[in-house]
């Protein structure tokens, strides 16, 4: 798996230097050049053992981050769902160990369905 080319914009936000396909089991995903990030949100505590920017795990940040947004228009859990999915196989891809994926997969979607319960989407 090809790695992305980011850009620092500002100090906690990254831009896309060149469009980024990823083939999915799903489909093909393309996130558009000069799309933004601040890679991933790893609350501040942990940053020592996750740091949210690192090269290991940032392809499938943004890869993550821009379903996200999408489902985040779209104001749909089911979107959310799928696009920790499609996180948890290009973290896997990208050789994260499974253990540290499964994490990092529990932890998003735990965080969406927060959201679902406390209505923030449907």
């Amino acid at each position: 798996m090809k790695r992305v080319i980011i850009k620092p914009i500002c100090k906690d936000k990254f831009e896309l230097v060149q469009e980024y396909i990823y083939q999915s089991k799903k489909g093909s995903i393309c996130v558009p050049s000069g799309y933004k990030t601040n890679g991933a949100n790893i609350p501040r505590f942990l940053w020592s053992f996750y740091p949210p920017n690192s090269p290991e795990y940032l392809s499938a940040v943004i890869i993550h981050d821009y379903l996200c947004d999408i489902a985040r228009k779209k104001k749909s859990y089911v979107f959310y769902k799928e696009a920790d999915k499609v996180f948890y196989e290009t973290l896997l891809e990208l050789e994260v160990s499974k253990s540290k994926a499964k994490i990092f997969y529990f932890a998003c979607s735990f965080f969406h369905w927060i959201k679902k319960c406390l209505k923030i989407i449907q």
